[in-house]
């Protein structure tokens, strides 16, 4: 594992808003396995009880149950806090779509809630999840920090946003902010169900249920697949990072690149099933092609992820068969 090696103080505390969510509670885990202490601020609106039971005994882990568009709960959630990974927000570009007002409440009313609670309790470190959906319509490949298009959905928007609150927090008020833009994460916890679940979770869920899932589109599109444990690397090695790498956004990715058809051709392939998929209709918002540069998170952060998309998706399936 690419981020046990980082060290904190041993009495450094630790705020996971979202902590109850796909990518939260692995975070939680992490920590909580580093032996540091943990809070988690969740209100339930999309993370699990059953991602954190586990977690209720340990007598390092605290639950807030709260909403970050709660001022109040984000201050009393970033009390006595050195580091904060913001995670908690509302994903889902097609959904975003729908509600674009709960999106702005959440995501940007949120996040500057969160950053201001930091800032007025003097936290050391803020990172947050940005969204490979910032690049919008930028058509080259492969995708760097400082090269993004017009934005294709409110939730994309809503990150974008994020980032430049991010920005301004730092060179304003010193805030220490270092936003991610994860690029299609996947991994043990994500759920698989509902309209808007992610595309892995789903398929495997279907093909393990015998059924043939829908590829929004012609299936040509492709994704920077990455597993939840290079994001858990980023976030741990964001925190502990250097001054300078504050007040920026960085590609979080492993650096591949798949073909929607082939991620589900080596779904059937490893499930060991021959189940033809139904095509749909593409995706309103949907970028066509992603594909991250992650040069700044390595030079900037240590950033040197362990799980390619294949490691990642044989343990994915493994997660999935003992827990669905």
């Amino acid at each position: 594992m690419g981020y046990r090696d980082v060290k904190f103080n041993r009495d450094s505390k630790f705020l996971v808003t979202g902590g109850a969510g796909f990518i939260g509670s692995n975070l939680c885990e992490a920590l909580l396995d580093m032996g540091y202490s943990v809070r988690c601020l969740d209100n339930f609106s999309t993370g699990k009880r059953e991602n954190i039971e586990s977690f209720l005994d340990n007598e390092k882990f605290e639950l807030i149950e709260g909403d970050i568009r709660d001022f109040d709960t984000c201050m009393r959630a970033c009390e006595g806090m050195d580091y904060v990974s913001h995670q908690a927000a509302w994903g889902s570009v097609p959904r975003s779509i729908e509600m674009p007002l709960l999106y702005e409440d959440i995501n940007i009313g949120g996040t500057i809630n969160m950053m201001e609670a930091a800032r007025q309790q003097k936290v050391k470190r803020f990172v947050y999840a940005s969204s490979s959906s910032v690049y919008g319509d930028e058509p080259n490949l492969p995708k760097r920090e400082d090269r993004v298009g017009k934005v294709l959905s409110p939730y994309a928007l809503t990150k974008k946003t994020d980032e430049e609150y991010g920005r301004l927090y730092t060179e304003l008020y010193g805030l220490e902010t270092i936003g991610f833009r994860y690029f299609n994460v996947f991994g043990r916890r994500q759920d698989p169900n509902g309209a808007y679940a992610a595309v892995i979770p789903r398929f495997i869920k279907a093909l393990l249920n015998g059924e043939a899932p829908t590829i929004n589109g012609d299936g040509k599109q492709s994704r920077d697949f990455t597993y939840i444990d290079n994001v858990i690397e980023a976030n741990i090695k964001g925190m502990a990072a250097p001054k300078e790498a504050a007040g920026q956004a960085y590609n979080i990715a492993y650096g591949g690149r798949v073909y929607l058809i082939d991620l589900y051709n080596k779904l059937c392939e490893i499930l060991g099933v021959d189940t033809e998929p139904k095509y749909g209709p593409g995706r309103a918002g949907d970028i066509k092609h992603s594909n991250a540069d992650i040069s700044k998170a390595r030079e900037l952060l240590g950033y040197a992820p362990d799980y390619s998309f294949d490691d990642g998706i044989r343990l994915a399936i493994d997660w999935y068969k003992e827990n669905l």
